[in-house]
């Protein structure tokens, strides 16, 4: 999933060349699939509430692996933007309903754990789908380009379909030792849990069960989820938290391939994208952050993480190679410790609804990365790399001030 999302990333400067287009307008490809996937979240939420969580998984991938079939015949940059427009839709099966899928097969003390691996594989797809993508527009003109990665996402969707097919054994008590500390926290956090079977009522005043509702009772049952959800202030500034945290960081990682491509650098396509390794410090976050969180709390790991986005963001301004991979180095581990965080404490608070906090989170996240393209452009236009480290740090200006607020509601609560 995530390798169809981000393989377009790594192809900017092919893309550009191919349909005739600059390089900043090409970045638009990325803006267009997130935006649309930000939305569709939320029909996957309730689409999975009523009807499971196996079957839309599978069945919106296999549409993928279709609607990759239309990229190889694309012929004009506008018809490019509508298929992936079209894309976001049907990538938005997999991450609206993961958490949720794994809070229903997992106990509670594995949950934190599942979530920091999830989180880690998907950091892995998004640095293996640029890395393709920068492979790809190096070697391979854009029709065996894009045959490439049907094959690819062929052989991917069939695997989790057969992965997905294999039954799933309950947990037993034989735990690793080493997972003990985190166990004794889990059971803490969730211990407001109730059996599967057990109305939601009692949690909060929206969580009814919906068996024998007519539909339109369904319907304003699930828009009650959606604004429960958003009438809590804690987790409306986590929202904006993690989207404006992945405004920043994923549309930097674009725009750094221009600058690096760009004198005085004169990098190729491909050694451009190299500089997505820089995400495997976000993978490495992402493992270490349950342990982390269950420590210290999502709140000073959320300063943290913006000291380390601010910092990497400010390195990259001194002009030589490695002051600029240091600086992402440092980007990815803040970005990917705040999304750590963001998902723990939405899973955490949502007692109830919890596909549609998820939802609501992630629709946050992936709008945070389609409107910072269009914004971070125009800085790029401006003033080139410098102007984007600019408009970088007012958008962290803006985080800052919405982890002070949650620290503040946290105190008082």
């Amino acid at each position: 999933m995530y390798i169809n999302l981000y393989l377009m990333q790594g192809m900017l400067p092919s893309i550009a060349e191919h349909f005739k287009v600059s390089g900043a307008n090409a970045a638009l490809v990325l803006s267009a699939t997130s935006f649309s996937l930000a939305f569709s979240l939320l029909m996957f939420a309730l689409i999975s509430d009523r009807v499971g969580r196996q079957g839309p998984i599978i069945i919106t991938l296999w549409l993928l692996v279709s609607s990759n079939l239309l990229l190889i015949l694309v012929q004009n940059f506008d018809d490019l933007v509508a298929i992936r427009l079209l894309q976001g839709v049907l990538l938005a099966g997999v991450p609206a309903i993961a958490m949720a899928y794994m809070k229903e097969q997992l106990s509670a003390v594995f949950i934190l754990k599942a979530a920091a691996i999830y989180i880690m594989a998907n950091s892995f797809g998004g640095i293996l789908g640029r890395i393709v993508g920068g492979v790809l527009s190096q070697y391979f003109d854009w029709q065996q380009s894009m045959i490439i990665l049907f094959i690819m996402t062929l052989l991917g969707v069939g695997l989790v379909q057969y992965l997905l097919r294999v039954k799933t054994w309950p947990l037993t008590s034989n735990r690793d030792a080493s997972l003990k500390g985190l166990e004794s926290t889990a059971e803490q956090l969730f211990s407001t849990q109730v059996s599967p079977n057990a109305s939601q009522a009692a949690l909060n005043p929206v969580a009814t069960q919906v068996q024998g509702l007519s539909q339109k009772a369904k319907l304003a049952q699930d828009i009650a989820g959606f604004l429960y959800h958003l009438s809590d202030k804690q987790m409306r500034l986590a929202f904006i938290i993690g989207g404006l945290a992945f405004f920043v960081m994923v549309n930097q990682f674009s725009f750094i391939q221009l600058h690096l491509m760009a004198a005085p650098y004169g990098l190729s396509r491909f050694q451009a994208t190299l500089i997505f390794l820089c995400y495997l410090s976000g993978t490495l976050t992402s493992y270490l952050s349950a342990r982390w969180i269950a420590k210290f709390g999502s709140l000073p790991l959320f300063k943290l993480a913006l000291g380390l986005m601010l910092l990497g963001s400010v390195l990259t301004l001194f002009n030589t190679l490695s002051m600029i991979v240091v600086g992402f180095l440092l980007t990815a581990a803040g970005f990917f410790l705040t999304h750590s965080c963001c998902n723990a404490f939405v899973a955490i608070r949502a007692q109830s609804h919890r596909a549609k906090a998820t939802a609501l989170y992630l629709c946050s996240y992936y709008l945070g990365a389609a409107l910072g393209g269009p914004y971070l452009m125009v800085f790029w236009q401006q003033a080139q790399w410098p102007g984007v480290v600019l408009g970088s740090v007012v958008i962290m200006l803006l985080l800052l001030l919405a982890i002070v607020r949650l620290s503040k509601y946290q105190k008082c609560a």
